[in-house]
């Protein structure tokens, strides 16, 4: 059995990692407000974007575009959104999930990282690294979206890469987080609502690839926005869930280390009692 030194030692080290987690939570829960007003705010612009291109591109599948294609090139950009720091559960090794385990190979990526961990994940186990947007996730504005897009639109455009994908966290709400994967390029058409609709005509001014060529990148710079804020909010989230269960694991690791000095004190005592009690017959 420890000792009551050693066992009131741990105890105080418990003790102040608790007190530690306490604050982180009490900062993520501060830092998710925030972020969640954010995410709530940009999503039903965005989420009425998608579906109006989506809509707008499905009556026009007839049109030969080459965002509406793949490229030649067999690589694929994917834009890898995590986070600068760790302490957040499994939100971060989620998304590196969807990379490492799933359909996509390693020798046909190239990764435009947005979050150090990630970066830092894949780049050891040799994945190509395009670019590095780490700074960006500590506060995202529209205008880093915009040059995330324009890196990667650039890429598609000469021929770099065929496909273009965007990996991040749905925020569902402060308990559900929803890792994705989604293909930003070559747009999909929804090809029943394009059978529908199929009669319908559709009329663009000046011409449909002019149209195309400024709608598409709004688009898809606004999809890699609304991602950005849904990822700071479910990576908040996340961190004050985790700090929330550290912190009631600490009170629990001290409520039975409390026992257990409870109980070697008692001992001692008892132990103590019974020398003096041996003594004192031996003396008489």
């Amino acid at each position: 059995m420890a000792s009551m030194r050693d066992i009131q030692r741990r105890k105080n080290s418990i003790q102040s990692t608790g007190q530690i987690t306490k604050a982180m939570k009490l900062v993520s829960t501060v830092k998710l407000q925030k972020a969640r007003a954010k995410a709530e705010q940009a999503r039903p612009y965005f989420e009425h974007m998608y579906n109006t291109v989506s809509s707008m591109l499905a009556l026009s599948s007839d049109i030969d575009h080459p965002y509406l294609k793949a490229g030649e090139s067999k690589k694929k950009a994917v834009i890898v959104v995590t986070s600068n720091r760790g302490l957040a559960g499994g939100y971060n090794s989620n998304i590196i999930k969807l990379i490492t385990r799933g359909e996509l190979k390693q020798e046909e990526l190239k990764i435009y990282s947005v979050g150090r961990k990630g970066k830092e994940y894949l780049e050891r186990r040799g994945y190509e690294m395009a670019a590095d947007y780490s700074d960006v996730i500590n506060e995202p504005i529209y205008k880093d979206a915009q040059e995330i897009g324009k890196a990667v639109l650039d890429a598609f455009k000469n021929g770099e890469v065929g496909e273009i994908y965007l990996a991040y966290t749905s925020f569902k709400n402060t308990v559900s987080h929803q890792p994705k994967l989604i293909k930003l390029l070559p747009v999909e058409l929804d090809k029943t609502e394009a059978a529908e609709n199929k009669s319908i005509p559709m009329n663009y001014e000046p011409d449909e690839e002019e149209v195309l060529n400024i709608i598409i990148p709004k688009y898809i710079c606004g999809l890699i926005y609304s991602a950005l804020v849904e990822a700071v909010a479910s990576e908040n989230g996340a961190r004050m869930q985790a700090m929330d269960s550290a912190t009631s694991n600490a009170e629990e690791m001290i409520a039975d280390l409390s026992l257990m000095y409870n109980r070697a004190r008692q001992g001692s005592i008892t132990q103590e009692l019974t020398e003096i009690i041996a003594g004192a017959q031996a003396i008489s």
